[in-house]
């Protein structure tokens, strides 16, 4: 009987044995559940994102399924103090095992399983947890997390065996994700610390790590007495495994958290909005009319003449892999080269915010103290405002979550009306408050905007990309997506036009007011009202009797085609066509008008957008080369005479302060613009080798400035151009120079007519 039992009792044994043997290799082989294979192990942090690069050759971040842009770092670039926060804290063997912790897991079975003592500890390696991180979707019930925990083991065995313990501690610190879209300890560093990784202190990788247990629970920007006792911990283990001596651990134990939290921070210049963009751009559709809806007709134009035009555009549905399939900039493992310079990038997101946030967004603030209509502009009835906020809560996510839920409306009401603990942006960093969402729309709404762009003049190359203020608070892009009226920064063409069919810079015109058709323009001065003044002086003034002057003699229509040749493709310049045009009523991008701007030191030739030089597949072969796309706008002559009007704009007109205020020395053109009511100010500006458009405003156009020496261009937009300028031409690595000329011929005389068309040979056309 007792020889029975025992033969039953290794029987059993054997079974169980070779049931898990069995069920193992099946977990091995993927034959249960799921099992990367071993190319993918080879590169375990998504091995399928899309790496973009910088035109100055640096890895700016990556687009994956997750959509987090995570910038990963090596073993090297990590502090020391990090790493031995890490073991001391999650796994003080990991040097001893090979994926799987077995005195740990025995301990935690017995003590939280049979002893149940919720502060045993976890069996979890670090090796564990990169496995679930990396691979492991979320279980929905406990059979699916019964299956899962094994094959975590296996994952763990197999990267300790294709990877080194120091690779191991780099793909953990460069998947995680501490929060505040810090995905990654070099983001993490960045936002926290303001710190590259390799340079944090004890304190500072001790409160990072601490976030590795739960970042929401622990964060240090709402709990930050819970975040110093979680970095305590951490401390307190450091010393345990002799990292740290007692007395060490006495004194970094009463330092207080030292967090210098920057969440506006871009990662190494790579361009929040820009990535966004292009990401977008690139995995456009062909578009069809049906998707877009009637008040969408100006985007769906705009959108066919990119995906004709533009091998960019819908890049990925335009082209396929071997095998037939369309690319995909999340899971095909693309290197993508863009043309943007992180420095450039860097000193733009500097120029916008010491501009906005260091004293337009204060000026702002002031004129609006004791304004019972604030942020809206004095002008706009209170039924005005109420449409706008009503509009403004029905596009937010609370509001739709909450129709999603069956909440009626008097409860949605109250929900807007509720008090709410939130952080807010300021330009000071992130602040936790309590307001309730209906202030808090308010409270945004009174932010100013802004959107940068800088780009080659000869190849069109983006070197700069600012689609706004911030990016994690204020998604909306004011360079390629968003279109605002352009003022007086249209009256170039017009004047192009007017070079086109042989008139110069010195050619006269009546400096008075008149009515065309009904349409009596007004104009900001009376300077030499009634005298016949020269072009480059109307233009030079921005006067608006000048420029309806030549709308009015070379007609609309004709006006409306230079437009389509600069680039602008919105339906509704020839829908309007009319005198008004030559003030800028069109609502254009800021990308559009530096593209347009290009043609005036090109000799006429008009450079597209140049985003991207290359694309390699995750090979490392080239399957994509993009070359600047240019067409003639001008005769090079018309261009030589622009150039001497647009110059003297900056040297003596409205575009002053870039000599006066901001001491920029060398060959500058440019143009303010400025809209009614002072709702958009823009400044576009050119160098010999630069053009750099800056547009300011509010989200709505109700809120401005209702003064005009505020909301005039040459303040809201002007000094972002010039503190960019100032910077990259302070920085001899980049190549430019104020000693650079335009290229213009030496004996070009910009007042002799080479069209010998008289002024007076052109007909008058009256509306």
């Amino acid at each position: 009987m007792r020889r029975h039992f025992i033969h039953i009792l290794w029987g059993t044994l054997l079974l169980i044995i070779g049931f898990v043997s069995i069920f193992f290799v099946s977990v091995w082989n993927g034959w249960i559940g799921y099992m990367p294979d071993m190319e993918e192990l080879s590169n375990p942090i998504d091995k399928f994102a899309s790496q973009i690069y910088s035109a100055d050759g640096k890895l700016v971040g990556t687009w994956s399924q997750d959509n987090a842009n995570r910038v990963a770092i090596d073993y090297n670039n990590l502090s020391p103090h990090l790493v031995h926060a890490l073991v001391a804290t999650e796994d003080e063997r990991f040097y001893e095992h090979s994926g799987i912790d077995f005195i740990a897991l025995g301990r935690a079975v017995v003590k939280r399983g049979v002893m149940r003592q919720a502060s045993a500890g976890g069996g979890s390696t670090i090796t564990q947890q990169l496995a679930k991180q990396v691979y492991s979707e979320k279980a929905h019930n406990t059979l699916e997390r019964l299956l899962q925990k094994p094959i975590e083991w296996v994952i763990a065995v197999k990267l300790e065996r294709y990877f080194t313990k120091e690779e191991i501690i780099a793909m953990y610190f460069n998947y995680f994700d501490f929060l505040y879209n810090a995905v990654g300890i070099k983001r993490a560093a960045n936002i926290y610390f303001n710190k590259e990784p390799r340079h944090l202190s004890i304190t500072e990788a001790a409160t990072l790590v601490g976030l590795c247990k739960n970042p929401s629970y622990f964060n240090p920007m709402r709990n930050g007495e819970r975040c110093i006792t979680r970095r305590n911990v951490v401390l307190a283990q450091m010393q345990k495994c002799g990292y740290i001596t007692r007395e060490e651990l006495n004194e970094l134990m009463q330092r207080p958290l030292g967090v210098e939290f920057t969440r506006n921070k871009s990662e190494d210049g790579a361009g929040n909005y820009f990535q966004a963009f292009l990401r977008q751009y690139m995995m456009a559709k062909k578009p069809d009319r049906e998707n877009y809806p009637s008040w969408k007709e100006r985007e769906f134009v705009i959108d066919s003449v990119a995906w004709e035009q533009d091998p960019l555009y819908g890049w990925c549905n335009k082209n396929q892999k071997r095998n037939g399939e369309n690319y995909n900039v999340n899971t095909d493992g693309l290197r993508i080269f863009t043309t943007i310079d992180t420095r450039m990038q860097g000193y733009a997101e500097k120029a916008v915010e010491k501009h906005m946030g260091g004293y337009l967004q204060k000026e702002f603030d002031k004129a609006n103290a004791y304004k019972p209509s604030a942020p809206f502009s004095s002008n706009i009835s209170r039924a005005t405002i109420k449409s706008i906020l009503n509009r403004a809560c029905k596009q937010s996510t609370r509001y739709l979550r909450l129709k999603e839920q069956g909440a009626t409306a008097e409860e949605i009401k109250r929900s807007f009306r509720t008090p709410q603990k939130m952080n807010v942006f300021t330009y000071h960093g992130i602040v936790d408050t309590i307001m309730t969402p209906i202030d808090s729309i308010l409270y945004y709404k009174r932010i100013l905007r802004a959107g940068f762009m800088s780009m080659d003049v000869h190849t069109g190359a983006v070197k700069a990309y600012v689609g706004g203020i911030d990016y994690d608070h204020f998604k909306y892009d004011m360079v390629m997506g968003g279109r605002r009226q352009v003022g007086s920064t249209i009256k170039p063409y017009l004047y192009a036009l007017a070079m086109q069919n042989g008139m110069t810079p010195c050619t006269t015109a009546p400096n008075r007011q008149r009515t065309y058709g009904g349409w009596t323009p007004r104009n900001g001065s009376r300077a030499r009202y009634g005298q016949n003044v020269t072009l480059r002086w109307g233009l030079q003034q921005s006067n608006n009797w000048i420029s309806a002057y030549l709308i009015n003699l070379l007609g609309p229509m004709q006006f409306v085609n230079i437009l389509y040749d600069f680039g602008f493709h919105n339906p509704d310049i020839a829908k309007n066509a009319s005198p008004v045009l030559c003030l800028g009523p069109s609502e254009l991008s800021i990308g559009e008008m530096c593209s347009a701007y290009t043609a005036f030191v090109n000799h006429g030739v008009r450079c597209a957008p140049l985003f991207v030089t290359k694309i390699e597949d995750s090979y490392g072969n080239i399957i994509a080369e993009f070359q600047p796309l240019m067409n003639e706008v001008i005769s090079p002559e018309s261009s030589y005479k622009m150039l001497n009007m647009l110059q003297a704009v900056v040297d003596g007109g409205t575009g002053g302060r870039l000599r006066g205020a901001y001491g920029l020395k060398g060959e500058i053109g440019g143009k303010t613009g400025t809209t009614n009511n002072n709702s958009d100010g823009w400044f576009m500006g050119f160098t010999p080798q630069l053009v750099n458009g800056v547009w300011v405003g509010g989200e709505d156009r109700d809120i401005h400035f209702d003064s005009n020496s505020m909301g005039q261009g040459a303040t809201m937009a002007l000094p972002i151009w010039a503190y960019f300028m100032q910077m990259v031409y302070a920085d001899k690595s980049l190549g430019y120079s104020t000693d650079v000329k335009f290229d213009i011929p030496k004996d070009f005389d910009p007042c002799e007519s080479t069209e010998h068309i008289s002024i007076n040979g052109i007909q008058e056309v009256y509306f």
